[in-house]
């Protein structure tokens, strides 16, 4: 049983607006629903009437005009503390009961967001494939089909949002733990760069590649919470400080033109239906405007095997090793298992590997420059839980062939939803970028699923119509246009490739400029200023990270600066321009307008 309505936050709140629901009134009917569920396996802790009763009453007086997420039902994954609900990591025998909610979850309940509970998970987030849980939690039930697995670790948060009983759900992602069950689940899998969320609050299992993940319905549910919750925490010693808007960088909508890195087939590995699913998101892509790049992603996947090859394992084996010993019986067979290996390794061996993923990293991060994004599948197939019970260490590997490495590479992810196959299961695929490019990949995410419009979750709800949103913002970057010296090959073009400036487009600017050649030089440089008697004069443009813009600006001389440029196709942009009066100076400059391009008075 699923609600009536959509409960993605946008459809939410224009109810409430519109006075056809209310907070207690939508709690209520979760209730029922999450009560008329056969299989309540998806939750370790459902709370009750009295124990939401405090959340409801902080709404009284508000409205979502007054708090972001006013109203929005959510769900918490048992590794993640909620303030007197015990926090389990899938053990009972490691449960304790918390003072305090998790930095995170405190962050969301005063923006008005009411937690209706805790949500099953592999054991210690152990695991790719939901199905590692005690006999006293059970297996939660994937709601496309019971017979296939619902992905883990965060499996009952993905199962919770995608059955319609809450609006979006916390996960955590070390290696592909919140994006492998969204990918099963038809969901948004948004994994934060590392330190952009607090952990505070979360029990580790490997702290150094830990992150709060994000389970929703649609890509601007996931953007909403990450602006809410990317706060810097300084009490998390694995918090990292990051402001979107001072690096240019904002959810929208994307640029008309873009290039996105993806690896060559033979490296996907997938099965049919992932197969499809990543020529589905490729042709998608291009015609988003898209330009494809083939990379070779082998230092990533090299990247990948040394997460359980490795002595990162260690840091597994550091949280429960107390439990292990004392009480063997409460760990479940496979994450026992895999986590005794942690108990081996030498100092030497942690060095060893740390040295090796420096290089991956290297390699791997020259890939990436080569694109704007990078798309890979999310994981290879979707087993049965017949698959997992006759394999369960051997698909669990595979499962994570594309998430393992994102992590220990520091790169940003984020799960997308690309078709439900014939069998009428869901299949995605994932954009990553370098670390704080998580707004490009959800406003990247956003134009996917506006192009797709899949249902909602697993609700049977139509997705609903999507809001216009502000035009492209800078992600990270400015289109700068160059009509003289900094043009490709000429002689200061080389102060644009050396701070990561890349060649978007050659073109003109409308025909309203006049061009002059200044005095002095070498280098000489040109001056193009707007007068209505002008012509079109042949620019370029280039786009430059907007950290690199002040030594950029530092090294223009006078009497040029950088403004405003009109371009032919009447778009302004960020482009050279000259003080007002040199151009009346004593032979301060020669009126070239007549050639239209810088290139050909050199040329003369």
């Amino acid at each position: 049983m699923t609600t009536t309505f959509p409960l993605d936050i946008a459809s939410l709140q224009a109810a409430y607006r519109r006075g056809e629901l209310t907070p207690p009134a939508l709690v209520d009917t979760l209730l029922a629903a999450g009560d008329a569920q056969a299989d309540q396996s998806a939750w370790i802790t459902r709370l009750t009437a009295d124990q939401l009763a405090p959340y409801l009453q902080r709404l009284e007086g508000e409205s979502p005009d007054t708090l972001p997420l006013y109203g929005i039902p959510f769900a918490i994954k048992d590794n993640i503390d909620l303030a007197g609900i015990p926090t389990t990591a899938g053990s009972p025998a490691y449960a304790y009961t918390p003072s305090e909610s998790a930095f995170v979850v405190q962050q969301l309940i005063d923006a008005g967001a009411i937690p209706l509970g805790k949500t099953n998970l592999d054991q210690f987030a152990t695991g790719l494939v939901g199905e590692r849980a005690l006999s006293d939690y059970g297996v939660p039930a994937n709601p496309f089909d019971p017979e296939v697995i619902p992905g883990g670790s965060s499996s009952g948060s993905a199962v919770v949002t995608a059955a319609g009983l809450v609006s979006f759900a916390l996960g955590t992602d070390t290696a592909g733990s919140g994006r492998v069950p969204a990918c099963f689940n038809n969901l948004y899998g948004t994994k934060p760069t590392l330190g952009l969320l607090s952990t505070r609050g979360v029990v580790p299992a490997c702290a150094t590649l830990d992150t709060i993940s994000l389970f929703t319905l649609t890509a601007d549910d996931a953007a909403r919470l990450l602006d809410i919750t990317a706060v810097y925490d300084d009490q998390c010693a694995w918090s990292r400080e990051y402001r979107f808007a001072v690096h240019g960088k904002r959810y929208g909508s994307m640029p008309a033109r873009f290039r996105f890195g993806v690896p060559p087939e033979p490296q996907w590995q997938t099965d049919a239906a992932y197969t499809q699913a990543m020529h589905k998101a490729i042709s998608t892509l291009e015609a988003l405007g898209g330009e494809k790049v083939e990379l070779d992603c082998s230092p990533l996947l090299a990247a990948a095997r040394l997460l359980y090859e490795g002595p990162w394992v260690a840091e597994r084996y550091h949280v429960i090793r107390d439990l292990m010993k004392a009480h063997p019986d409460a760990i479940h067979p496979i994450t026992s298992a895999i986590t005794q290996g942690g108990a081996a390794p030498l100092a030497v061996d942690a060095f060893a590997a740390r040295y090796q993923l420096a290089e991956y990293k290297r390699q791997s991060d020259a890939v990436m420059a080569q694109a704007d994004v990078m798309l890979a599948p999310t994981t290879l197939y979707h087993p049965t839980k017949a698959d997992v019970a006759q394999d369960p260490i051997g698909v669990n590997s595979r499962l994570g062939t594309w998430t393992n490495f994102m992590n220990l590479l520091d790169y940003s992810a984020l799960a997308v939803p690309i078709d439900i196959t014939e069998k009428g299961l869901p299949a995605g695929v994932t954009l990553f970028g370098q670390a704080f490019d998580d707004l490009t990949l959800l406003s990247l995410g956003r134009a996917l699923e506006a192009r797709l419009m899949l249902p909602l979750g697993a609700t049977g709800h139509a997705h609903p119509a999507l809001e216009e949103l502000p035009a492209p913002g800078l992600n990270g970057t400015l289109e700068l246009v160059v009509c003289g010296a900094h043009l490709d090959g000429l002689p200061l073009n080389h102060q644009l490739t050396e701070r990561g400036g890349t060649l978007v487009a050659t073109t003109q600017s409308a025909p309203r400029y006049r061009l002059y050649a200044l005095a002095g030089g070498p280098p000489w440089r040109p001056a193009m200023v707007r007068d209505d008697t002008g012509q079109a004069i042949e620019v370029e443009v280039w786009r430059l990270p907007v950290e690199s813009l002040g030594s950029f600006l530092a090294g223009i001389p006078a009497p040029l600066g950088l403004g405003q440029v009109e371009l032919a196709d009447g778009r302004w942009k960020c482009g050279f321009i000259c003080a007002a009066g040199a151009l009346n100076e004593a032979g301060a400059a020669e009126d070239i307008t007549d050639y239209r391009s810088w290139r050909a008075w050199l040329s003369r």
